[in-house]
């Protein structure tokens, strides 16, 4: 049996919230794959909790990235409407 990932994968899903966006993804990626083997019974499911949580962690970053992306593009449409109407 493979050995768990769920600290890895948990300091990852953190730090996708906090610090570092890009972290996000890769722990919600990793926390999938993991959670397959862990699953399929090819991997040590005692990191199971663990890797649940990051891999929520990294789904909740991943959601946050996309909303501030999107309220950064609705800003600059707002402003570039406000801008033409102005002239």
């Amino acid at each position: 049996m493979k050995p768990h990932r769920g600290v890895l994968i948990l300091v990852l899903g953190i730090l996708g919230l906090i610090a570092c966006c890009f972290c996000a993804p890769v722990a919600w990626y990793m926390g999938s794959q993991d959670m397959a083997e862990i699953e399929a019974g090819r991997m040590d499911p005692e990191g199971r909790q663990m890797t649940q949580i990051g891999m929520i962690l990294g789904m909740v970053g991943v959601g946050l990235w996309v909303l501030g992306i999107i309220i950064q593009v609705a800003v600059l449409v707002l402003a570039g409407g406000m801008a033409a109407v102005a002239n």
